[in-house]
Order: C-alpha cells, then sequence, then structure tokens
C-alpha cells in the first residue's frame, strides 16, 4: 500500500516510508568509499592521501545540491500540505533550473582553479599533481551530482522514495563496476577512479531530470516558473543549516588533516581518510532518516497538524536513539576488519586506523540526535536554528576540541574531538527543541506546562 505524506504515520509507517532513503544514503556514501577502497589498495597510499586532502574541495561545490534539495523541499512540502499544488510545482521548477545554472558556474571555477586550491589545503609536490587531476576529472559532473542531492530530497517529496533508491543503487551499481574494471583491471590509476565516480554521479543526477522532465504520476513534474527571489531566498535561508553543515565539515576535515601532518604526517591523513569513509556509511543512517522523514513533518506543520507533529518527533527521537546504540557496538565490532581492508598492507597505517576509529566511533551514540533536529527545524521552515544547531556542532565546537584536545592526549585528542563536539551540540539541540515548543507545538501540551 502507497504511503502518503498526509497519513497518520505509526512508528512501522514511518520506518517504511525513511527506510528507502535511508538506504539511498548508504549507497551515495559508497562513491568515495569503493574510490578510496580501490585508490589505497591498487594505487598506494599517496594518491590514496591526496584523494582524501582535496575532497573537501567536492563536498563544497556539491553543497548547493543539499541546500536547494533540504530547503527548497520543505518549502515545496508545505505548500503541498497548504493544498496548492501548482504553486509548489513553480517553486520545484525553479529550484531545479538554479541547481543547473548554479552547478555549471562552479563547475568552471573548480576546474579552473584546482591547481591553487589544492596547494590552499595543504598539497604539495607528488599529492598536488594527484589532487588536481582527481578534481577536475570529478568536476566534469558536477551539475548532475549537484542535481542528485537535490532529487534525493524531492523524490520523498514527491511520494517517490523507492523510486531515488533504484536510482541510486544504479549509480552507486556503476561506481564499483567502473572501479573494479578501470582501476583494478586496467589500472587507470587515480584518474580511473574519478572517471569511474564522475560517471555514476551522471547517473545519479540524470535519470531522475529525465523523469521529472516527463509526465509522471508523482506529485511534482518540471515545467514553466518565473524568478522569484522571495523562493530562493527561502530555499537558500532554510536549507542554509545544510550548507553549512557541509561547510563546516569540509573546513574541519582540512583542519583534520593539516593537524595530523603535524602529529602523524601522511600516515595520519591516510587513517583519518578511512576513519571518514567508514563514517560516511554509518552516518548515512541518520542522514537518510532525517531526509526521509522531513517532507513528513512539512506537511503536517504547512496542514497544522500538531498531534501528527508531536507523534512524530517522538517515534523519530527513539529510533534514532536505538539506532546510535546499535551503530556504536557495531562499529566496535567492525573496527578491525575494516581497518585491515583499507591498510591492512601497512602495519603502522593499521595500528594507527584501528585506535582513531575505536575512539572516533563513539561519536555515533550522540550525533543522531543533532543531526534529526537540525533537519526537524529545516522542515519546520526555520532555517536559523536549524543553522545554529549544526554550526555549532559541525564547527564551533570541533575545531574548538580539535586544538584543546591534542595538547593533552595526542593523536588521541583529535580522534576524541568528534565526540566532545557533539556531547557539546547534544545540549544546544536540548535547548533549542525546549525553547521553541511553544511556537511549533511538536510536545504535548502537558510537558510542557509541567515543571
Amino acid at each position: 500500500m502507497k504511503i502518503q505524506l498526509s497519513d497518520h504515520f505509526t512508528a512501522s509507517r514511518l520506518i517504511r516510508f525513511v527506510l528507502p532513503s535511508v538506504v539511498m544514503m548508504i549507497f551515495t556514501s559508497i562513491y568515495s568509499v569503493v574510490d578510496g577502497l580501490f585508490v589505497s589498495n591498487y594505487v598506494g597510499k599517496v594518491p590514496f592521501a591526496a584523494l582524501n586532502l582535496i575532497m573537501p574541495l567536492l563536498i563544497v561545490m556539491g553543497t548547493i545540491g543539499f541546500m536547494i534539495g533540504t530547503g527548497g523541499s520543505a518549502l515545496v512540502a508545505k505548500t503541498l500540505g497548504e493544498g496548492d499544488c501548482e504553486r509548489a510545482n513553480r517553486y520545484f521548477s525553479l529550484l531545479v533550473y538554479t541547481a543547473v545554472v548554479g552547478g555549471a558556474v562552479l563547475s568552471i571555477i573548480g576546474i579552473a582553479f584546482a591547481r591553487p586550491l589544492a596547494i590552499l589545503f595543504g598539497a604539495d609536490d607528488e599529492m598536488l599533481e594527484y589532487c588536481v587531476i582527481y578534481a577536475r576529472i570529478i568536476l566534469t559532473a558536477l551539475v548532475p551530482f549537484i542535481l542528485q542531492n537535490v532529487f534525493q530530497s524531492f523524490l520523498i517529496t514527491a511520494e517517490k522514495p523507492k523510486f531515488g533508491l533504484v536510482i541510486t543503487i544504479s549509480a552507486g551499481l556503476t561506481n564499483i563496476v567502473l572501479d573494479f574494471l578501470l582501476v583494478g583491471v586496467l589500472s587507470l590509476g587515480l584518474e580511473g577512479a574519478a572517471a569511474a565516480t564522475a560517471i555514476s554521479q551522471t547517473v545519479g543526477g540524470i535519470v531522475p531530470l529525465i523523469y521529472f522532465c516527463r509526465k509522471n504520476d508523482s506529485l511534482l513534474r518540471l515545467g514553466k516558473t518565473k524568478l522569484e527571489l522571495r523562493v530562493l531566498w527561502r530555499t537558500c535561508s532554510n536549507g542554509f543549516s545544510e550548507f553549512m553543515t557541509n561547510i563546516s565539515a569540509s573546513i574541519v576535515t582540512i583542519l583534520y588533516n593539516r593537524q595530523l601532518m603535524e602529529i602523524a604526517g601522511q600516515d595520519g591523513v591516510a587513517a583519518f581518510g578511512v576513519i571518514m569513509y567508514v563514517n560516511f556509511i554509518f552516518v548515512a543512517i541518520f542522514i537518510g532518516f532525517s531526509i526521509g522523514s522531513a517532507p513528513i513533518v512539512s506537511f503536517h506543520y504547512g496542514a497544522k497538524n500538531e498531534q501528527e507533529l508531536q507523534g512524530l518527533l517522538k517515534k523519530s527521537l527513539i529510533i534514532i536513539g536505538t539506532t546510535g546504540i546499535a551503530l556504536t557496538a557495531l562499529a566496535q565490532t567492525l573496527a578491525y576488519p575494516l581497518s585491515m581492508l583499507f591498510v591492512g598492507y601497512d602495519e603502522e597505517l593499521f595500528r594507527l586506523t584501528l585506535r582513531g576509529f575505536r575512539l572516533y566511533s563513539i561519536s555515533f551514540i550522540v550525533c543522531g540526535f543533532n543531526i534529526y533536529s537540525s533537519s526537524f527545524f529545516t522542515s519546520l521552515n526555520n532555517g536559523i536554528v536549524s543553522a545554529m544547531i549544526s554550526f555549532s556542532r559541525t564547527f564551533v565546537f570541533q575545531v574548538s576540541m580539535l586544538f584543546i584536545l591534542p595538547l593533552f592526549l595526542k593523536s588521541d585528542g583529535i580522534w576524541l574531538a568528534i565526540v566532545a563536539a557533539e556531547l557539546l551540540g547534544l545540549m544546544v539541540t536540548i535547548f533549542f527543541i525546549l525553547t521553541q515548543q511553544k511556537r511549533y507545538g511538536y510536545l504535548p501540551k502537558r510537558r510542557a506546562a509541567g515543571k
């Protein structure tokens, strides 16, 4: 039976609706993971370190897609909840066209300035050339990559999460097969890995574009629109938290790499790269749940259904908490085999990676609450609160801890910085959930009054 945004969501129905989004985000994270796995084992640790060094640039370039997708889908879903389908489709079309134009401009800029940007990120000597090569190839597919990020959210709003899952799996499998052929069989090195990712991103972005351009049975379709600066402003301001999350994460990654270069050299950068790859997959579960549930929250907010909002928040927090405990335990169990899979060829690098991952993964027990809460306020069209939660945990607290903890704990302090940052971020999250309740009514009245 088809699940609609207007439905009443039990815990089981909520899980069924968001499950495609969770799997979708896991497969999306596989892009860089597969590249890293093949580059590390078939090309060497210097190209592997270079890939990790330049990756923040590529993430920053693709961030416009997350901003438009999350901020725009919240606005479109709210408009659908208000019963105005024509206006919702006009907004949707404007945002997709904007993503295409913005992506094209960023692609040209990124390709032109790849070398000085790589130097700015700390690349030198042999690593510099690897960074430039990888970046320029990837950036040729920046427009479809941005569109893929946009459609991840809008396919859920269109009540087509399963179709989004099929597209993402197809793109992920394309990346895996091409990495095997280009890197493992044909020995094309870093260039082959970059080409595999670029082609897979093209699949992930162009297929849904074609779908929405044609007549379909979803809630959304691309068509005529007009320039509405107010809509663009509301989308960008609402999706600003996702923008800041990705920008902050990229800046923090650069700082992590610089700190690790000082303390552990190239091995430290390579170890952090492995941890990030595995982290992408684990955290993708929280992100997928947040993306999948966001349009539901926006729809019922637009429909002024406080009772449904209360149920959604309660059920979501229980699911997030249970998942966080399970993922932390799983990460500790899999730390050894995963570290061996990536860097088992180098004993010293393996030990550093294993230690780092076991400390870093403690954060999984907390971070889900922060990720979901930021997305929750985005869904309520409150980009300011969402951005404050996101910016504090991903930048302010992480940067602070990244410089403070290593003074006392050396390299362990680098891995534990994320744990401390997420705990501090949780305090900020709790504060805003409690203080914003009166405005949105997502907590039962008796709880809000019972003090």
